[in-house]
């Protein structure tokens, strides 16, 4: 890989206290993980079941790693308490601007200041859902996969463990080789999981599949390789019954193994973490903050864990079927919904109460694809956006020298978290980043305009071959 020592293993585990600077009330490995052993560790840590930070400490035989991580966590959140607040996450924080007639805030002894209307997820201490709460919607859960039928037996019995009320789970079948999949949901899952078979390949087609087939009013999506938190759909949801003008939802996503140095190399240099912190984007509000707005669309969360108003995507027109894994274009249809959807003039909102425990690809060429596919995801979404929606040029064009400035950046830097507790920050030399991923990145944003008018090529070819034997 380099001559830079290969990063260590972490074992990954919950701890959750009582309070910020409170009695620790549990601790266990994560969910569908290995026992916790001595060495280091990285641990979500939860205020009485709420997300709300991470760390990374180190024990040793003999020691209680609950107590050495404790001493972390009361440190760490000392510090998030007094961090400043960017303008999405004030936004986020002042339910007036989501549409509500009264705006009210209230600062509690915690030092985190808490919605008295909107009463989310985002301020449950307890796990439960405060009193006047409006009830979350009733949803469908669309899950796309395609030959990993061992995978997605684990990420269906988390989905189908969930506790929201009322909600329908849909498995979308990607241009199948085998019946693997069909067997599974149509034998192990039987009148639990809808089963839908999409031919065409292409995750985002896969995914406009699983919404037209969809019946909630809100659709979520998820991956096969993930482990749902218990409460992931309501949190994902309740949002929508708060703010009639919310589109989109987003969730934290956390790494569910980091046993292998590409595990670990991708979570230290950010993974698909966007922090702790409760964000609300609003297009009639564009973030002072955030000069390329709505352009940094990777900042608003990742498509292993996102939900959408059924109405706001639909109208929005839905997923490019010229993004997306499986197409050549190799990404991007997560990014291109969200702008899409915020270019609808709907409103976007980011919790870290919505967790997913994501399965990090394990090896060193994994990780050269992911990053690859980053860069290739990254401008065929923004070209899908500028061919779907010409409107859009001048916006871009006098974001754009700040934006492949930025881009570029991030490809020689991956990002920091605001809240820390990531298995080697960038700037230490823990554990850099490879200068030959960061040139697979910029090599694969000067292919993903290409790839995207292949993909779109395809597509039209495919569109007339279906009407041509229909007719």
């Amino acid at each position: 890989m380099s001559s830079t020592p290969a990063p260590r293993p972490l074992s990954v585990a919950e701890l959750d206290l009582d309070a910020p600077d409170g009695p620790v009330l549990g601790f266990r490995p994560a969910p569908g993980g290995p026992a916790v052993v001595p060495g280091d560790v990285y641990a979500l840590v939860r205020l009485r079941g709420r997300p709300a930070a991470t760390v990374v400490g180190t024990f040793a035989e003999g020691e209680d790693p609950a107590e050495v991580l404790a001493a972390l966590a009361r440190r760490r959140l000392s510090e998030t308490a007094t961090a400043p607040r960017t303008d999405a996450e004030r936004r986020a924080e002042r339910p007036a601007s989501a549409g509500r007639e009264d705006g009210r805030t209230e600062k509690r002894a915690d030092g985190r200041v808490e919605d008295r209307v909107e009463g989310s997820t985002a301020d449950r201490v307890d796990g439960r859902a405060p009193a006047g709460t409006p009830a979350a919607p009733r949803a469908s859960v669309v899950v796309a996969t395609r030959e990993r039928p061992e995978q997605l037996a684990r990420a269906l019995d988390s989905l189908l463990a969930q506790d929201h009320p009322d909600f329908e789970l849909i498995v979308v079948d990607n241009a199948p080789r085998t019946s693997g999949t069909y067997d599974l949901v149509t034998g192990k899952y039987a009148d639990r999981v809808r089963y839908v078979r999409e031919d065409i390949p292409g995750l985002a087609t896969a995914h406009n599949t699983g919404l037209a087939a969809a019946e909630g009013a809100v659709v979520a999506f998820t991956d096969d390789d993930v482990i749902a938190d218990p409460r992931w759909l309501t949190a994902l949801t309740e949002p929508f019954a708060a703010d009639p003008g919310l589109g989109c939802v987003t969730g934290l996503i956390l790494p569910a193994r980091l046993g292998t140095p590409a595990q670990v190399l991708l979570e230290s240099h950010g993974g698909f973490a966007k922090g702790f912190a409760p964000r609300l984007y609003d297009p009639a509000h564009p973030p002072a903050d955030e000069p390329l707005f709505p352009f940094t669309a990777g900042s608003f969360g990742s498509g292993a864990n996102m939900a959408f108003r059924a109405a706001a995507l639909r109208r929005a027109g839905g997923f490019d079927p010229a993004t997306g894994t499986g197409t050549a274009a190799k990404g991007g249809d997560d990014l291109y919904a969200f702008v899409a959807v915020l270019s609808a003039g709907f409103r976007l909102r980011y919790t870290s109460q919505a967790l997913v425990w994501h399965h990090h690809r394990d090896t060193w060429q994994d990780l050269r694809n992911q990053a690859y596919g980053y860069g290739a995801g990254l401008t065929a979404y923004l070209t899908a956006t500028l061919v779907r929606s010409p409107r859009m040029l001048p916006a871009l064009l006098a974001r754009l020298p700040r934006g492949l400035a930025h881009a570029r950046t991030m490809t020689a830097q991956r990002g920091e978290t605001a809240e820390g507790g990531i298995p080697g920050e960038h700037g230490t030399q823990h554990h850099p980043w490879p200068r030959s991923l960061s040139r697979l990145e910029r090599r694969g944003m000067l292919y993903g305009p290409i790839g995207y008018a292949k993909a779109r090529a395809g597509t039209r070819v495919r569109t007339g071959s279906r009407k041509a034997a229909t007719r």
